[in-house]
This record gives C-alpha cells, structure tokens and sequence, in this order.
C-alpha cells in the first residue's frame, strides 16, 4: 500500500531545501572573501596596527599613503615588475594556445600511424615532477643567453603537456562535418584549423587562456631564477623582496598583494562562465 504525501509538506520540504542552500551558499561566499578582507584591510594599515594585540575590524586611519610608498619604493621596482607580469602572462598565454592547440588537433584530427605513440609521451611528461627538469631547462637558457630576458621567463614554458591533453580531447568532440565542409571549399588542414576550428571553439579557448594567464602571473620559482636582475622581476619576485630576515613591511606586502591579485580578479570576473563551460566541454573520449 502506497502512502501519498500531501503536497503542501513537499512544498514546505522544498522550500527549507532551498533556504538551506541559499544560507549554505552565504557562508561559504563569506569564508571566501574573509582573505580578501584581511588583504584590503591590511594594506591600508599601519604595521603597528597589523601586528597588535588590539584587533580592529578597519584602521583608525586610512593609509592611502602606502600606495604611494609602494610604488616609490626605491629598493623595489614594483611598477615595472607590473609590467614585466603583464608582458610575461599575455605572451605565455599566447603563445601556449596556440603552440598547444596546434598540438593537440593534430593529434586529434591528422591521421599518423605514430600518432598515439607521441600522445602517450605527452601524457609521460605530466608524470615527470617538474624539479626534475628545473636545472637542465636553467642550463639550457643559460646557455642561450637567456638569463634575465623575457625570452628566458617566457619560452621554456609555452608548452605544457596538460593543455596539450586538453585540447586533443576536446578536438575529438568537435562536430568532423565542419571540416569536411571546410575541405570540400579547398581548406587543407591548417585553413580548417584556423578558420573553421577556431572560431567556433572561442568559450574554450577563453576558459583555456584564463587558467593559462593565472598560472604565468602566479608563477614563482622560475622567474626567481632567471630573473637576477631587477629589470626582469616578475610581480611575485618583488612581492617577496618586502620579506627578509632583517625585517618585514607588513604594510607593503599586503598593499602588493592587493594590486597584484587585481589583475586576477578582473580577468576571473570577465572569463569565468567561458572557464566553466570550457572546462565541462573536454569530454574524455578514446
């Protein structure tokens, strides 16, 4: 015997169901701007105020002095180190879509009887630490000459195995019928890819270049390397000079902080339904 439940207590279960999402939602969209908060609020304090006991949800007084020092700072070309970020992170964004999606529909489309061979050292290279080549890349761009020059923080990292994988994957989804259209009209490979293939894979190659253009700006280790000069800083080597083992601008570091991740922030805003969408479109396929 079946029991029927009313339809008004379904109503009401449904409409608890949502307030506890909506509240769930709240909290976490909290946590996550809490870090934020403490950036911005950070920046714009003193050092005393940073490290006292008393704790104070904003400064008693606004230091928009700091952005001033920040970018005065004679010790630390923060400005240009701005720009070298920019620089580095639009080319090696660039650059690696293209280098990696011309990898990948080959990979994809291009019949090659070594065709999955090379696909499987690609998927190699994701299981080598990247430690490992650290110091046979640094040699090698030292070797060229490369040593604090954006040809050495930018073009040993314009291919990547894993945006390779990702573009090949998502090839294999893409509707054949285009390019067969495409090869009837006289296009060979290469006039299919750019102005059949392309133009209609925009959403994934916006979600693509953003984490691309995150990964470049984030990027630490290796400008700290190769970037010895001054002239070549990236923002992350010269938001890690403020702390040494002399002393630590508190004030500084966050106010870099804050105008580093700007840049981030705007670029996720304007980019992230392209990211979800491109990210859902890859589709493992055989």
């Amino acid at each position: 015997m079946t029991t029927v439940v009313p339809t008004r207590r379904r109503g009401r279960r449904g409409v608890l169901g949502s307030a506890g999402l909506y509240f769930a939602t709240a909290v976490c969209a909290l946590l996550f701007l809490v870090p934020f908060y403490l950036i911005v609020r950070n920046a714009l304090s003193t050092d005393a105020e940073i490290t006292g006991e008393n704790w104070q949800w904003f400064p008693s007084t606004v230091q928009w002095g700091n952005v001033t020092e920040l970018f005065d700072d004679p010790t630390v070309p923060f400005g240009r180190s701005l720009g070298n970020s920019a620089v580095v992170g639009i080319l090696h964004t660039v650059g690696t879509l293209l280098v990696c999606s011309l990898a990948g529909y080959g990979l994809a489309r291009i019949p090659y009887r070594h065709a999955n061979k090379i696909f499987y050292a690609v998927l190699v290279t994701l299981m080598v630490p990247a430690a490992v080549t650290f110091v046979p890349s640094f040699v090698l761009v030292s070797s060229l000459g490369w040593v604090s020059s954006m040809q050495g923080l930018i073009v040993p990292g314009l291919f990547s195995g894993f945006t390779c994988f990702l573009f090949r994957q998502y090839f294999l989804g893409f509707p054949k019928e285009l390019e067969e259209a495409a090869r009837v009209d006289g296009l060979g490979y290469w006039g299919a890819y750019w102005r059949i293939v392309v133009p209609n894979s925009l959403n994934f190659f916006a979600a693509i270049a953003t984490i691309t253009f995150i990964s470049g700006w984030n990027a630490f280790l290796w400008p700290l390397v190769i970037g010895q000069d001054q002239e070549a800083w990236t923002v992350q080597v010269a938001l890690s000079s403020y702390m040494t083992n002399q002393t630590v601008n508190f004030h500084l570091i966050f106010m870099a902080t804050a105008v580093s991740i700007l840049p981030l922030v705007l670029v996720f805003l304007f980019l992230q339904r392209w990211l979800v969408q491109g990210v859902a479109q890859t589709g493992i396929k055989g």
